[in-house]
């Protein structure tokens, strides 16, 4: 029996049992669905992480006060102690490092903006004309922070596009004067939109400079330290020359924790695969149930065709053909219900995709070769029980029912 002989044979036999094969297609077409649609936000998750921690900035690496230990907890936590602040003279220090290009010290807060009778709380970000540079920002209108000393206050901010339309409305906002707290500023710049970056709308912020901050919020502590490498090849030695630097100004205490965005991304980009990989081996057990449902039906199937096996074998048909077209149904079946479930998981993908336009889901490349080929696999796996039954029976029992 010819290749095309067994094709044709196998597809008018799932055409004769419509009901059957149905079953088989949605089973199988549930199993790779679900794999598709989960990789994809596992995958969507990680381009997600990846994307925000790109936006931050290249060569970054970040400093917080505090040593960070492996038991999760700072260093004196149990004896009543608290970790030293960053100040600004400890930011300033760091430009004594070759490896370090930019630094922009950090100062946060929530305050009241006025403008005439209009009030809305906004988070008011404290830095330095570096920042813009540091945090890969763009301005949409006028100017980022001056370039001057750090260690003087000057009246003036950038406010965030959001916290401009819903103060100063379809009025010029470079100009005018917003009030937080007691102090008066002069709007020097509008922030181009940029949305979300690890959970903080940079639309919906105003940044002074950072000794303004510092008087703002009645404090000398920094809430952490933007320190951008040269060269993505500094960026070991930029973080070596930061621990030291601030050891040696904090009396030889290592008491602060120095990250880099490299290190960060990697692992996210390790948890996430991970992740991804877990809840795909779940969603691949439908697979296997899928599997189950073709052998109860192939074993079901021997039973009702043994006339039809009988008189196939003795027209000569061998053993081994008679497995072959029980197989190659298993195969049919499983490739359409392969292709049934690629469909609607792209579908579930796109639907997600247009409910959260943030996130990127994507399935990842070995997914869609991967849950096809499980299918395949699974089929032919739990036809092979059934179709050795087939292949032994003998014709003249079969063809007597016996």
């Amino acid at each position: 029996m010819r290749s095309a002989d067994l094709l044709e044979f196998a597809w008018q036999v799932l055409r004769g049992y419509r009901a059957r094969t149905l079953l088989i297609l949605l089973a199988m077409g549930i199993g790779v669905a679900a794999v598709v649609a989960v990789t994809s936000l596992g995958e969507g998750a990680r381009l997600y992480v990846v994307n925000q921690f790109g936006s931050l900035g290249t060569n970054l690496v970040i400093v917080l006060p505090g040593r960070s230990e492996t038991a999760g907890a700072m260093p004196g936590v149990l004896i009543g102690k608290t970790p030293r602040d960053l100040t600004l003279e400890d930011a300033l220090a760091l430009k004594r490092s070759h490896a370090i290009r930019r630094i922009a010290p950090l100062v946060v807060g929530t305050g009241d903006v006025h403008v005439g009778a209009r009030v809305r709380e906004t988070p008011v970000l404290g830095s330095t004309a570096e920042m813009k540079d540091v945090r890969s920002m763009e301005v949409a209108l006028g100017r980022f922070l001056p370039e001057a000393d750090p260690r003087q206050s000057a009246p003036v901010c950038v406010i965030g596009a959001k916290v401009a339309a819903e103060l100063f409305g379809a009025r010029q906002a470079l100009g005018e004067w917003i009030r937080i707290g007691d102090r008066r500023f002069r709007v020097i710049g509008v922030a181009a939109k940029q949305g979300q970056s690890l959970g903080f709308n940079t639309d919906e912020i105003v940044i002074v400079p950072i000794a303004a901050a510092q008087a703002l919020f009645n404090t000398e502590a920094l809430f952490r330290i933007l320190v951008e490498a040269k060269s993505r090849e500094q960026i070991a030695a930029a973080k070596s020359d930061v621990e030291e630097i601030i050891r040696l100004r904090h009396e030889g205490e290592r008491d602060v924790t120095v990250i880099t965005q490299d290190a960060v991304l990697a692992t996210f980009d390790r948890i996430l695969r991970a992740l991804t990989l877990a809840v795909a081996g779940i969603a691949a057990i439908s697979l296997a149930v899928a599997g189950i449902l073709i052998m109860n039906v192939m074993l079901i199937a021997v039973t009702q065709r043994r006339r039809e096996i009988g008189l196939l074998k003795a027209l000569g048909a061998t053993a081994r053909q008679v497995r072959l077209m029980f197989l190659t149904e298993a195969v049919l079946l499983a490739i359409g219900g392969a292709a049934v479930g690629l469909a609607v998981g792209q579908i579930a993908r796109q639907l997600a995709a247009q409910l959260y336009p943030a996130i990127p889901f994507e399935a990842p490349w070995w997914a869609m070769l991967a849950a096809p080929a499980t299918a395949v696999i699974t089929a032919v796996l739990f036809t092979l029980a059934p179709a050795r039954r087939a292949a032994r029976l003998d014709p003249v029992q079969a063809l007597s029912r016996r």
